[in-house]
């Protein structure tokens, strides 16, 4: 494996909190490496498209969290119940792309050669090298900014001020890193996939017969996707911090490590309220996550969307198997 191969694999796992839907009880997915992972109450299906044009599949059975573990049942626990299993789902997705992309790979190479693919452990390793990247940026990054502003104009002092600073560096360098990476080609094309997961969802959730066709006339923004829950996070952040009662970096540092879990699982709640009152002024909080979504969901192709089909259509024979009641936003 080239550093390439690794790179490529950082920037996904970098986006997979973009890319993600994580409600337990509805049809959702993820856009993986050239294709799509869906998933239902009970079951998932990821399928990806090879360079040959075939469509390589992984489906299981996938129990609800909080049937599995009744204390995420819970307001705030079931967010974080949930948004875990989502992550380890998303990452074991990603990791079924990015070997069929390798064997790809390695086929065009016409020299047969010892099989790499990436590991559990590659993955594991990845992951957390990828979390420390985004503490570093979205929590040690500002949190320093804010201070050095803080030392040449006083008036930053002021508490709310402060984190209003704080998180609005959070939210310019979070804004700054989705433009350039969509500069990548790899990365515009899963943000394609992502468009062509959020039309079959829609497609779905409509009642009429998923198809390319009736697919293709729906919209790429949704409301229940990951960016919107990312956006509603870094708010949420910075209402959070400024109850806080720490002077010192050190402790405003690990504060914000330490409350990443429960800001997380209030975002998920908020999320969870506006969208049950479409329309409300509750749900326009969510509203800056479908503008960004004109950046991390593009329109798909043809192709594109019948892999997100073919992974729907996986998805729903093995739920059916399962037994699971299907609910609809």
């Amino acid at each position: 494996m080239t550093p390439k191969h690794y790179l490529r694999l950082a920037a996904h796992l970098q986006l997979m909190p973009v890319l993600e839907s994580g409600e337990e009880i509805l049809v959702g997915g993820q856009a993986v490496m050239e294709g799509v992972m869906m998933r239902a109450p009970h079951s998932y299906c990821v399928a990806v498209r090879r360079a040959s044009g075939e469509m390589v599949t992984e489906e299981a059975p996938l129990a609800k969290v909080s049937e599995k573990y009744p204390i995420f049942r819970y307001p705030v626990l079931r967010g974080l119940g949930t948004l875990g299993q989502a992550m380890k789902l998303g990452v074991k997705a990603l990791q079924f792309s990015a070997n069929a992309l390798m064997e790809d790979e390695e086929l065009k190479t016409g020299k047969p050669k010892k099989k790499e693919t990436f590991s559990s452990w590659t993955m594991a390793i990845s992951l957390i090298l990828n979390l420390a990247f985004f503490i570093f940026l979205y929590k040690f990054v500002p949190l320093f900014l804010a201070t050095q502003l803080e030392k040449s104009f006083p008036v930053v002092h002021n508490r709310i001020l402060f984190n209003a600073v704080d998180g609005g560096i959070r939210i310019i360098l979070f804004l700054g890193f989705l433009y350039l990476i969509s500069r990548w080609k790899d990365i515009h094309r899963v943000f394609e996939y992502h468009g062509a997961e959020h039309k079959v969802v829609y497609n779905y959730e409509s009642g009429k017969p998923v198809t390319v066709e009736n697919a293709q006339k729906f919209t790429t923004l949704h409301p229940r996707c990951g960016t919107s829950f990312l956006l509603v996070v870094m708010v949420i952040s910075m209402v959070i911090y400024t109850l806080l009662p720490f002077d010192g970096f050190a402790a405003k540092f690990a504060a914000r490590i330490a409350l990443l879990p429960v800001i997380a699982g209030l975002s998920y709640e908020l999320i969870r309220f506006a969208a049950k009152r479409k329309g409300s002024a509750m749900a326009a909080l969510t509203a800056p996550g479908l503008w960004l979504q004109k950046i991390t969901t593009q329109p798909p192709a043809d192709d594109q969307t019948a892999v997100a089909i073919h992974a729907l259509e996986g998805a729903m024979e093995l739920e059916k198997k399962q037994g699971g009641e299907l609910v609809i936003a």
